[in-house]
């Protein structure tokens, strides 16, 4: 075997052309025209040392089509795995061969070996020219052979055939004519050349897909619709625990059967499957290979579940939004009160522990600061902190906003669906205020999902597993909502594992300077207050101040103070204020607890005291006087009373008598 014809650029497919008869020295001779557009070798054998010299180029991937002709291109199609072009006799080749025959030979007996089949039409065609014209057929080289000497012995002088039967006719002294015309061959070489052209392309795009498929870190595996194996990357061995060293395929087939089977039973691609397989716990999913409509096969993929696991939590992380991050630390609660100072060591014990955690307290006491301060303090710091108020939103907007919808659940739900808070706090907290708020209806579905820790979305299929702490938040009694029936008893229990109640400023009135300075503090940083004469101006607004410390109600709490002293840090901005201003329009809260008398105003410039009359927290019918007199305004109502527009919502909603 050499290669008679070469032309070793790279880049152009490879044409194998074998023969070992006559054919060999036409291709041979029609290669030369298509030289740049296809390298050539030329195998003189046949049969099966043919295909013994082939698999040497094949396996070098340095023939892509191979050309042959009669049974020896049969027999090479069966026998290889790269595509075989066979040179094709047509009518015209025929009937130039026998009127060639005719020409040289007149008057002599024809015959004709076909390759497969006879022609009827050439019988036909033997009474019109008046010439004795015999047809043998042959699928083999000793069918070619017995053929040459059946015509022989039945008296035909002239063979027309293959180059095998010409050689045969030679040596038998009979004439002979050679079937293949330079056209055939030329049109056989045309087709060997655009085959080889798609063969290149698709073996090119095989090897692209089989490098991307081999660089995933999920395991693939791709089978044909017979469960045979066509491809399997690296990271599916060793997901499967593959011994390279046995049967790869073999064992494929043991570990993923079952998955192969269901899927060809189902023929509906299976998605997300949890599988025990190697000692670890993979996701699987099957997915029909679809060839223009018709199923040809199973592609299998599989994932480490811890490998998916990390993926999500670094997902969420990184696409976890910038407010949903707890600012505050325990060291943040402010106050050396016993009230306080308990507080504190029940939020620091609570934060070494992942158990439901229930804030009692006032408006305005500082539950969502303390709940920010635990999730610091504990193991989930760093991962998400989100705060819902269970009385912001009607029922059927909590329900989407804790535990998500899917697309289409209901009129208006957002395109591709919502997580809901609890999928977005998962493993970090999540801060339920105002829980007593929370309707009837919602109570179950909440005690659900602190009961098995996974949530259904409104229009989902099946459940989400979450991994979240839970930090609720009420200032109501539960209790008593219990006895009325409003609460649900075990939810309850369930949000009452641990318990911090909050102090109301009231019952800690040490700790007001100390706040007071804070907040002023912070108040003229926040509204842009010169820091000129910050510590004089400071001093005499807290001198000012020092009555309500000691005597106000504070129904506010802390976030009244707040309010309070940013008021004072932006009105009395100057030395002329007390003569500019109505301090006591500007400051209804001395109204609660006395007169402002000159003694008062006097307080600006020695901070002398005055002793003032206590007032209660306001009621409820306190709040609704209040909006009579201001004609329904509860911006109004709020200022007169002292209190936040919060804690005025909650009085009107509250039952009469409360």
């Amino acid at each position: 075997m050499t290669p008679a014809v070469s032309n070793a650029i790279a880049g152009r497919p490879g044409i194998a052309l074998v023969s070992f008869s006559q054919l060999a020295t036409l291709c041979e001779t029609v290669a030369p025209r298509y030289g740049d557009q296809a390298r050539f070798f030329s195998i003189r054998a046949g049969y099966g040392a043919a295909v013994a010299a082939l698999r040497t180029h094949i396996d070098a991937g340095t023939v892509d089509v191979v050309l042959a002709a009669g049974s020896n291109g049969a027999y090479l199609r069966d026998n290889l795995a790269v595509p075989v072009v066979m040179v094709k006799v047509n009518g015209f080749d025929v009937l130039s061969a026998i009127a060639q025959a005719i020409s040289l030979w007149p008057g002599e007996s024809i015959g004709l070996v076909l390759h497969e089949a006879i022609s009827k039409e050439l019988a036909e065609l033997g009474k019109y020219l008046r010439i004795e014209l015999r047809q043998l057929a042959y699928r083999s080289i000793d069918e070619v052979r017995a053929a040459v000497d059946t015509l022989s012995a039945g008296g035909c002088t002239v063979i027309i055939g293959p180059g095998m039967a010409c050689d045969l006719a030679l040596r038998a002294g009979l004439h002979s004519v050679f079937l293949y015309s330079v056209g055939a061959v030329e049109e056989a070489f045309e087709r060997s050349i655009e085959l080889a052209r798609m063969s290149r392309q698709k073996e090119s795009k095989r090897v692209r897909l089989n490098t991307i498929v081999a660089h995933l870190r999920d395991g693939v595996a791709a089978f044909d619709e017979s469960g045979q194996v066509e491809v399997v990357n690296p990271a599916m061995l060793e997901l499967l625990g593959v011994d390279r060293t046995q049967d790869v395929n073999a064992q494929l087939l043991r570990a993923l059967g079952t998955q192969l089977r269901e899927a060809s039973e189902e023929g509906a691609a299976q998605e997300e499957r949890i599988e025990q397989m190697g000692g670890r716990a993979l996701i699987m999913n099957s997915l029909p290979i679809v060839d223009h409509g018709i199923r040809s096969g199973t592609v299998i993929t599989a994932q480490d579940a811890l490998v998916a696991q990390r993926i999500d939590r670094s997902l969420r992380t990184s696409q976890r939004p910038r407010h949903l991050v707890a600012r505050h630390k325990l060291a943040d609660l402010t106050g050396a009160s016993a009230g306080i100072d308990r507080v504190r060591r029940l939020a620091q014990a609570s934060a070494a522990h992942d158990a439901t955690l229930l804030l009692i307290g006032e408006s305005g006491t500082g539950k969502e600061l303390v709940a920010q301060g635990v999730h610091n303090a504990g193991d989930r710091r760093g991962n998400p902190f989100v705060a819902f108020n269970c009385a912001a939103l009607p029922e059927g907007l909590i329900e989407s906003e804790l535990f998500g919808h899917e697309e289409g659940a209901f009129t208006g739900a957002r395109r591709g669906g919502k997580p809901g808070l609890f999928e977005v706090a998962h493993t970090g907290t999540i801060f339920l205020d105002e829980v007593g708020e929370m309707p009837a209806a919602l109570q179950s579905r909440l005690l659900r999902v602190l009961q098995e820790r996974e949530v259904m979305k409104l229009g989902a299929g099946r459940a989400t597993p979450i991994d979240v702490r839970v930090i609720a938040a009420t200032h109501r009694d539960l209790r008593e909502l219990v006895r009325q029936g409003t609460f649900r008893a075990d939810l309850y229990f369930r949000l009452n594992l641990l318990q911090i109640a909050l102090p109301a400023l009231r019952e800690r009135r040490e700790d007001i300077p100390e706040l007071a300075r804070q907040l002023l503090a912070r108040s003229r940083g926040k509204y842009g207050l010169s820091d000129r004469t910050a510590g004089e101006h400071d001093a005499r607004i807290l001198a000012f101040l020092q009555p309500l410390f000691t005597s106000y109600a504070w129904p506010g709490n802390v976030r009244e103070l707040e309010n309070l002293v940013a008021r004072a840090a932006i009105y009395l901005a100057d030395d002329t204020w007390g003569a500019r201003q109505d301090l006591r329009e500007i400051f209804p809260e001395f109204d609660d607890i006395g007169e402002m008398s000159g003694e008062t105003r006097g307080a600006l410039e020695d901070g002398a005291r005055v002793e003032p009359r206590a007032r209660p927290a306001p009621t409820r019918e306190d709040v609704l006087r209040a909006l009579e007199a201001h004609g329904g305004n509860r911006a109004a109502a709020s200022r007169a009373l002292g209190i936040g527009r919060t804690t005025l919502w909650r009085l009107m909603k509250s039952p009469p008598g409360l």
